[in-house]
């Protein structure tokens, strides 16, 4: 069974959007598919490319063949999550908590007024 990594297209006529998902090389091109990775949206600026990376890698260490398309949408998304990667604040040095912490010191007994002491 040789897997492909390619482009399903779904989307309305004029409008396509297409599923990033990994099929049976002898599928048909809509047809089903092992795994959808993401989406790609060519008609749209802002988050064009959502991309499952972890689960792309993962299958081409298995074996499957990416499309000259689809290996452009993966290059492309590597470099985004690289970019975000720098980007991305160092965290902040952890501070050091005490080994022990301060033990309370008990209450000092309440005083007793002096009509209470000649009362008892």
């Amino acid at each position: 069974m040789a897997l492909k990594i390619r482009l399903s297209r779904v989307g309305a006529t004029h409008q396509p959007i297409y599923h990033v998902v990994v099929a049976e090389a002898r599928s048909r091109r809509d047809g089903a598919a092992v795994e959808v990775l993401g989406t790609y949206n060519p008609r749209s600026k802002k988050d064009m490319l959502t991309l499952n990376l972890a689960r792309a890698e993962h299958w081409l260490s298995k074996g499957a063949l990416p499309t000259d398309t689809a290996k452009t949408l993966i290059k492309k998304a590597r470099k985004k999550a690289e970019i975000a990667a720098a980007e991305a604040p160092a965290p902040a040095p952890a501070t050091e908590i005490p080994a022990f912490l301060p033990e309370e010191k008990p209450a000092a007994p309440a005083e007793t007024s002096a009509a209470e002491t000649s009362a008892a």
